[in-house]
């Protein structure tokens, strides 16, 4: 077994898995004020992407400093991994953030573990515990109760922006269970920056494609509001989660990872105004608790 951290390793750990949490959060928030704008999602993504190329452009060349240059069958897995892990993962997500509120988007994003799961069953044949299958009937449970109320309060166009959001995160548990071999290879971080560098530059390549030049002369609120999602909600979690797991492993930080749901809904009743109900209280106290199981399962 792995050696506990000391306390002052835990306590950064814990606090770095806290905040990196918080901070992707914050993404869908920042997304729902940007939207109060004429702005649809390949704009929004442009300009996120914009901002963040340069950090991520930063971080890749950090971390390889003095190792191997990569190789051309390291590249070709970097393109497939950038385009759903990054690219197509926040395309989807912030088309669904059009039609659906912040709340439910994050707890659909947090299914991508129990989605994880079921790919290695369905791809590689592993075989799922009994509390494996606890875990994902009450994630599964708290969403569908959520996705519920929200569909009887807004109506059908619930549906197509809950059905983009679960896309979004089918194609980040692709980039996760498709890029487990490469991270042994490159590392964690450098391979989340040059996922990052690709994915920007497919999502600029598409806005220059896409729109004219006149959308990008777009209000100051929301080169701002883009400015704080790439740096804050973006690059910055990326960096402090897996610091975190350097430092605590990934099983307590992914534990940890929780304050993520609660903290979107915090800032969405408080920011945005969105209702704090019964059946979002229900829902989330759900997709919790599957998730506090499955991370308490065996391996």
């Amino acid at each position: 077994m792995p050696a506990s951290p000391s306390p002052a390793r835990l306590r950064a750990g814990l606090a770095l898995a806290s905040a990196g949490a918080i901070a992707f959060s914050g993404k869908a928030i920042v997304a729902k004020l940007i939207y109060r704008w004429p702005i649809d999602a390949t704009t929004l993504i442009f300009f996120r992407m914009v901002f963040a190329l340069p950090l991520f452009a930063l971080l890749a060349w950090w971390r390889g400093r003095g190792r191997a240059r990569l190789t051309r069958v390291q590249f070709g897995r970097l393109l497939v991994l950038g385009f759903s892990g990054y690219y197509a993962a926040s395309m989807l997500d912030f088309m669904g953030l059009e039609r659906i509120s912040a709340s439910l988007e994050r707890l659909i994003l947090y299914l991508n573990p129990t989605i994880v799961l079921l790919l290695g069953a369905l791809f590689f044949g592993r075989r799922l515990g009994a509390r494996q299958w606890l875990a994902m009937g009450l994630s599964y449970c708290g969403v569908l109760v959520v996705f519920v109320r929200e569909l009887d309060v807004q109506g059908p166009h619930v549906v197509l922006g809950a059905a983009l959001v679960l896309a979004s995160a089918v194609s980040y548990a692709t980039y996760l269970v498709l890029g487990g071999n490469l991270v042994g290879e490159l590392g964690a971080q450098r391979l989340a920056a040059w996922a990052g560098v690709i994915a920007s530059v497919l999502c600029i390549v598409q806005f220059v494609v896409l729109k004219p030049v006149s959308a990008a002369l777009v209000p100051a609120p929301v080169l701002w509001l883009s400015l704080l999602n790439a740096t804050a909600c973006t690059v910055a979690p990326i960096m402090m989660v897996m610091m975190a797991v350097e430092r605590i492993g990934a099983a307590l930080t992914a534990q940890t990872g929780m304050l993520g749901p609660l903290s979107t809904i915090a800032l969405s009743v408080w920011l945005l105004h969105e209702p704090f109900t019964a059946s979002l209280l229900l829902g989330t106290l759900f997709v919790l608790g599957g998730i506090y199981v499955l991370a308490r399962a065996p391996a």
